[in-house]
């Protein structure tokens, strides 16, 4: 099943798509740039979802809902913020449907026209912000720390899997505070726990930073981000935390009476990490076989394949690992023992290669008189035989390992392709021929910016935090920089 992908070498692109399908992780739909996420694909995210819900929560964050239609009168409230996403909406103007007159199918009745267009939410802070205003009336209601779970729709027009859907499932955190360094500290922790989840439990090493203005999140005045590396040299931005200032506050006209007793506007911030994490998880780690899944996301981390002839040494193998089966679990280890009699165990061994299942066990007649397991590790695509009575502390510390090993690799990836260059030519040339992440001098003009991308189509990707001062010139225009930033090629 594997062996037929296309290769990354060949066409990088092609076996990224190739694979999310192969390995059921999700399909086109029959509805244009949106997809269907696969059972497998969903066991993924959810194990996502509950990961981060959990560190949200112990950060003080709830959950609640909010409605997926937007008045198209609060997205025209704030200015910037409407103009970032005018171009992405989807916007309803009627609310019933009738049969044609002639009999040709159903039309849309035009007597039902809504009063007010209602936009399919592209994101939530307009609705939540009017909702604010209901909610606060004195500093005793701060702060707020607002997540939700939902669906978003950003009409776009070229679309592939997971990375840019026109429909995409995410989680956007809404806060409202008394003070500006309250906000300011409520964003930069967010990103931290963005990356702490990265790394940790997804095996994808991130740089943290902030966006420079023409990438900001529109309506945001400071934007801190996550970007991580994938093994086409292009970056992908994997998560968003930002600082909105008392911008929706004004809009919205949210004010809240302080201790002193006076009338002040609220700070607010957003964040968000979406499906895209998704594709970042396949981009960063797998390789031509099929996915590589870290252990702490596997929908099964465990798989066990009898290799048997006949029902009766099905049974003596069923005898021997059902026991294990049940051990692992209890150990919280998710395990599948596959005994399909219409599969083969090569069709077997190939399958969950190629969906990346971290640790694969198999037993036959031979292993049953020896005593052992062949313990086959997806990461390094090595075996060996370990004993019976071995067998649980083998898995447990494999499981450990592979996690470990994982973003080891995509950190020296990493490593090796962030690019320290001093000349726009040295620049043009790393960006077309190396890629990765490369570190130069910007002046801090955006018109100098848009000229880098106008002609490498490399972006600034973030200002990184801990970029140390470090006097030097722009290298396009020659003007004076004190730090360093990263450009790269990106999703």
């Amino acid at each position: 099943m594997g062996k037929n992908l296309t290769s990354r070498a060949e066409d990088y692109s092609k076996w990224y798509n190739e694979l999310v399908v192969k390995s059921d992780l999700a399909e086109n739909s029959g509805v244009r740039g949106c997809m269907v996420i696969k059972p497998y694909g969903y066991a993924i995210w959810e194990k996502m979802q509950a990961q981060l819900d959990k560190m949200f929560k112990e950060t003080g964050h709830e959950n609640a809902y909010f409605p997926l239609f937007i008045p198209k009168s609060y997205l025209s409230k704030e200015a910037s913020h409407v103009e970032g996403f005018a171009k992405e909406c989807a916007v309803v103007t009627h609310y019933r449907l009738k049969n044609a007159e002639d009999g040709s199918g159903i039309v849309v009745d035009e007597d039902a026209k809504l009063e007010e267009e209602l936009i399919v939410r592209p994101t939530s802070e307009t609705i939540i912000w009017d909702t604010y205003r209901k909610w606060i009336q004195s500093y005793r209601d701060l702060p707020i720390l607002v997540n939700q779970w939902a669906n978003v729709v950003r009409w776009e027009m070229r679309t592939r899997l997971f990375l840019r859907t026109a429909e995409f499932l995410w989680q956007e955190g809404h806060t409202a505070h008394a003070t500006k360094e309250e906000a300011l500290e409520e964003a930069e922790q967010m990103m931290h726990v963005y990356a702490e989840f990265a790394e940790s439990y997804m095996g994808v090493p991130v740089i943290k930073g902030t966006k420079t203005e023409s990438e900001r999140f529109a309506g945001a005045e400071e934007t801190y981000c996550i970007e991580a590396l994938m093994q086409d040299g292009k970056a992908l931005q994997a998560g968003t935390s930002h600082f909105l200032g008392q911008n929706f506050a004004k809009a919205f006209d949210v004010k809240f009476a302080t201790k002193e007793g006076n009338q002040e506007y609220v700070w607010a911030t957003s964040w968000g990490v979406s499906t895209r994490l998704m594709g970042a998880l396949v981009m960063t780690h797998s390789d031509d076989n099929g996915l590589v899944l870290p252990p702490k996301l596997a929908p099964i981390q465990v798989v066990i394949v009898p290799i048997y002839k006949g029902l009766d040494q099905l049974d003596a193998i069923s005898e021997k690992v059902e026991p294990l089966v049940k051990e692992l679990r209890s150990k919280g280890i998710s395990v599948k023992y596959d005994k399909r009699d219409t599969h083969k165990p090569g069709f077997k061994f190939n399958e969950y290669e190629l969906k990346g299942v971290p640790v694969r066990l198999a037993v036959g007649q031979r292993d049953l008189e020896n005593g052992t397991y062949e313990v086959a590790r997806r990461d390094t695509l090595t075996k060996e035989s370990v004993k019976a009575e071995e067998i649980v502390e083998k898995v447990s510390s494999l499981l450990e390992d592979i996690q470990e090993n994982i973003y080891n690799k995509a950190l020296a990836f990493r490593k090796e392709h962030i690019t320290e260059v001093d000349s726009y030519d040295d620049f043009k040339k790393v960006i077309e021929e190396k890629g990765g992440f490369v570190s130069a001098h910007w002046d801090g003009a955006p018109e100098t910016e848009d000229k880098i991308k106008e002609e490498t189509k490399a972006t600034i990707r973030c200002i990184p935090l801990d970029a140390k001062k470090e006097e030097g010139k722009c290298m396009v225009t020659g003007k004076p920089s004190a730090r360093r930033v990263l450009f790269a090629k990106a999703y």
